[in-house]
């Protein structure tokens, strides 16, 4: 079955944007959305949520049968019952698929997050293979894995997908959830940026999970003197590595 044009789609609206005199920008705040959502609208790379559908066709002037058909309709004229409910269709199957790609995006990050806690398994087979017990890690190597775990659990399985509609309302620099709560100073966290926040996070807190306690090892047999002379700047590295990605992203997709 069809979806929606996004191209075709993209194009109507940029055209009748530039009709009402309006800029991405002004268009954005009309919706409380950020203007790189409708730059991304506009070139085909994703369609609005359908609960955007009507007040984006009533600021356009158009019917939302016009906006998801990516032509005006003449007056008068009268799309058939089989127009309609192929316009319906092509409308619910456009929502199946960004629906079917974020549960996608979903099993990747929980297949990448068990991957890592296997491998950091394996780190600690290893080193007690080697004849250390488990309760001789530095402190500080638990530390940066015990909070990469926190982080990685909750961004992996229980973050919102969707923030509420008072993020892209207001300039927020601030996520609560429950007991979990991060703060962003001067990046404002909306629906653009939370998806890519979200991966990066995940990505960096996956990342240092599994390759601090690496360097630990390596620099256990390698280089002792070197892993007692920087621990601390290695541990400070390790927390601080999550956290540029995130303010990076943050600010990029603000």
């Amino acid at each position: 079955m069809e979806k929606i044009d996004n191209e075709q789609f993209g194009k109507f609206l940029m055209q009748l944007r530039k009709g009402k005199g309006l800029t991405q920008k002004q268009l954005a705040e009309k919706l409380y959305i950020s203007d790189k959502a409708v730059s991304k609208w506009e070139r085909g790379l994703s369609l609005p949520d359908i609960a955007l559908l009507m007040p984006l066709a009533q600021l356009l002037g158009v019917t939302t049968t016009e906006l998801l058909s990516g032509k005006r309709i003449e007056s008068g004229a009268q799309l058939s019952v089989n127009e309609v409910e192929a316009l319906v269709a092509k409308t619910i199957v456009s929502s199946k698929a960004e629906r079917h790609r974020q549960g996608n995006a979903a099993r990747n990050r929980v297949v990448l997050f068990c991957l890592c806690c296997a491998l950091c398994a394996a780190e600690g087979a290893f080193y007690v293979w080697r004849g250390h017990p488990l309760g001789a890690l530095p402190e500080n190597v638990v530390l940066v894995e015990l909070l990469m775990l926190i982080f990685g659990t909750y961004f992996t399985f229980f973050a919102q997908e969707t923030l509420p509609v008072y993020y892209d309302e207001n300039k927020i620099s601030f996520y609560t959830h429950g007991p979990f709560r991060i703060n962003i100073p001067g990046v404002p966290i909306n629906n653009s940026n939370w998806g890519p926040i979200r991966q990066a996070v995940c990505g960096a807190t996956m990342a240092v999970m599994a390759l601090f306690p690496l360097l630990y090892l390596v620099l256990l047999y390698a280089a002792p003197a070197l892993w007692a002379k920087w621990e601390l700047a290695f541990t400070l590295g390790a927390v601080c590595s999550i956290f540029i990605p995130l303010y990076w992203v943050g600010r990029k997709y603000a």
